[in-house]
Order: structure tokens, then sequence, then C-alpha cells
């Protein structure tokens, strides 16, 4: 069994902020696996199912983004998990924008909702960090990443989810090397 996790925050307006690339992740794989149905548990909008032979459970936090921790958490101890079996995606600034990073540990590198996720369940779970790239203009890094992807950007943002879902295959075998080099040199 693995735990898909995507970083968010849950209300409407959020939708298409930088921050909200977890989510956005999220959905594609529903999509295109055609997992359940979202169901509100364990503090989130869960969905489960099968890929390629593995079953499946994915999961977007409705506790906002800086409190991401306690809905994993509690997933984990109801349905036994480990923490290795946690593969969380996520916005990242020090990624340029549309390329990704997979990782096993780590630091939160000043993320919150990663930082909430050390703090709940420790840091030895596997992280895809998507590129959100930095603000063009000086702007306080809290205020960049709530705001929304431009239309060119969104039409990146799916590219990647498209990459990401067409290689995910790689990504359940916790090949995460090939997993980055994969999708980044998908066009």
């Amino acid at each position: 069994m693995l735990l898909f996790v995507g970083l968010g925050n849950p209300t409407p307006d959020s939708e298409n902020n930088r921050h909200n690339v977890g989510f956005k992740i999220i959905d594609a794989i529903n999509k295109k696996f055609s997992l359940s149905k979202q169901k509100p548990k364990f503090k989130g909008l869960l969905t489960t199912g099968e890929i390629e032979g593995e079953k499946i459970y994915a999961i977007k936090p409705l506790t906002f983004m800086n409190n991401s921790g306690i809905c994993i958490r509690e997933l984990l101890e109801y349905f036994k998990f480990d923490a290795e079996e946690v593969i969380v995606f996520h916005d990242d600034l020090d990624v340029e924008f549309g390329k990704i990073k997979a990782k096993f540990g780590g630091s939160s590198a000043g993320h919150n909702g990663i930082a909430s996720i050390d703090k709940f369940i420790g840091k030895d779970y596997s992280r895809v960090r998507i590129g959100i790239g930095k603000p063009k203009t000086p702007i306080e890094i809290g205020d960049f990443v709530l705001q929304n992807f431009d239309e060119e950007e969104l039409v990146g943002i799916d590219k990647i989810s498209e990459n990401i879902t067409d290689s995910i295959g790689v990504l359940i075998k916790k090949k995460l090397d090939l997993f980055s080099s994969t999708v980044n040199n998908k066009k």
C-alpha cells in the first residue's frame, strides 16, 4: 500500500494558488486512474484504488497547509501505514518552474506543510517537489505562494501533472531519481 498526499489549502479561492499544486497532482492522479469518489475522512478528502497492481490511497488534507501532518498521522495510524509508504506532492520555490525533484527524507527547507508532516510522522517519507520558481518581482514569499498561477503557468502545471501521471509506475517502485529524470525529460 502507498499513500499519496497532495498539499494545499482547501478554500475555493485557493484552487489555483501556487501553494495548491499538490492538490492539482492528486486530482490528476484520481482522474487518470479512476480512483474512488473523494470522501471526507481523516480531516482530508480521501480516494482509493489500484495503480499498476498497488493499492493506493490518495488524500488532500483539509487542515490547511500549515497543519497537514495532523491529517496524515490520523490516516497512518488507522491503516497501520509506515511513513516510508507516504509520497507527498508539494510546491517548491527552489525548483525551476515546470521541473520536479523527487527525494526521500530531508529537511522542510522552510515549507510549512512539510514541517508539519515532519512534526507528526517524522522525516522518513518521499517527497515530489514541484517547481513553482521564484518571484520575478520583489514580493513576500508568503504572498507569492498564495498568488494564482497565470494562464501560461496553468498550462505548464497541466503538463507537469500529465508527465507525473504518465510516469507514476516508476514512482510507485520508489525509483525516485529515475522518476525525476523521466518526468523532467518529457516534452
